[in-house]
């Protein structure tokens, strides 16, 4: 199987585009705040369209796998994700507990993309 094809790096490349989105937004309301003109701009258009892009990548793994392992890798994927965009973008310094709930969160992402999921009924 092509590694493009592959539920972990769909689910990956899915959670940087809601991760670069959710910048994208925050950046956006805190500038122009939450107000009906916000949302007539050219950054909600590129907003929409980045989400609705991992929306589909989303609802591919949907078909292609079970429910529960795939909203736990989409879970995982969003703490690492989030973790890592504000540790490189923003500079975000965390304590040690965090640091550890995230290295358990990397481990659990690992063994549900890697172990085999078991056998369907």
């Amino acid at each position: 199987m092509p590694f493009w094809k592959s539920p972990a790096f769909i689910i990956i490349g899915a959670q940087l585009l809601f991760s670069i989105s959710d910048v994208i937004g925050a950046r956006a309301m805190k500038a122009q705040g939450f107000t009906p003109a916000a949302f007539f701009t050219w950054w909600f258009l590129t907003y929409t369209v980045i989400r609705q892009i991992a929306v589909f990548g989303q609802l591919y793994i949907y078909s292609a796998m079970e429910l529960g392992r795939t909203v736990a890798l989409f879970g995982a994927g969003s703490i690492i994700i989030g973790n890592v965009m504000g540790f490189l973008l923003f500079k975000e310094v965390m304590n040690l507990p965090t640091y550890v709930g995230v290295t358990l969160a990397i481990c659990a992402f690992l063994a549900l993309a890697l172990l085999p999921a078991g056998v369907k009924p």
